[in-house]
């Protein structure tokens, strides 16, 4: 199974090099000198090996085998870069890739059923579960105290929700009598 890593940005230089947008908590592992990547674009896909990489503010610059001149570069704006599942490694404890959490059912710590997870955002020290469920869409913070426990190979999460959080992003959150639409808070932002 392939992972998505990263998706060219743009080219940078004149050199061949590419401005990566990192799909991966672990960039400077997954885009190292000598790692190869996989680039899927327009419906093919090519191995290539790290040649180069350096970091600008949080992404990783990356040359390429066989990516030698700007024109080469410009060719792979859009693309995706993927690895291998087996070459990823092992992760630090308590922490989960987020293909092995999205699909997971999600239970209250009293075995009520809440909904599947369909994805996960925010960067590894605040990321949130995107959980469907019956009432919408709910975002549960992966905090100590919050999720409980997490079993991927049995494809189950349950968590302890603080109190309201199940209807904060209830279409009727912020509603009021006599407060036509509400906000919810993303709007104060």
């Amino acid at each position: 199974m392939l992972l998505l890593v990263g998706r060219v940005a743009r080219t940078h230089g004149n050199k061949g090099q590419v401005i990566v947008n990192p799909e991966t908590d672990f960039a400077h592992d997954r885009f190292a000198v000598g790692n190869e990547v996989v680039v899927e674009q327009h419906g093919r896909s090519t191995t290539r090996r790290i040649t180069a990489v350096r970091f600008q503010e949080g992404r990783p610059i990356v040359g390429l085998d066989g990516v030698e001149t700007m024109n080469d570069a410009e060719a792979l704006a859009g693309a995706e870069l993927k690895m291998p599942a087996s070459e990823l490694g092992p992760l630090p404890a308590n922490t989960f890739y987020r293909h092995d959490l999205v699909g997971c059912e999600v239970k209250g710590s009293a075995g009520q059923a809440l909904g599947r997870v369909t994805g996960v955002e925010g960067p590894l020290e605040r990321s949130l579960l995107i959980v469907a469920t019956a009432r919408g869409e709910l975002m549960v913070p992966m905090a100590v105290g919050i999720v409980v426990e997490v079993d991927p190979a049995a494809k189950r999460i349950v968590v302890e929700l603080p109190e309201g959080l199940m209807d904060l992003n209830s279409p009727a959150a912020g509603e009021r009598e006599g407060e036509p639409g509400g906000q919810s808070p993303s709007d104060n932002e």
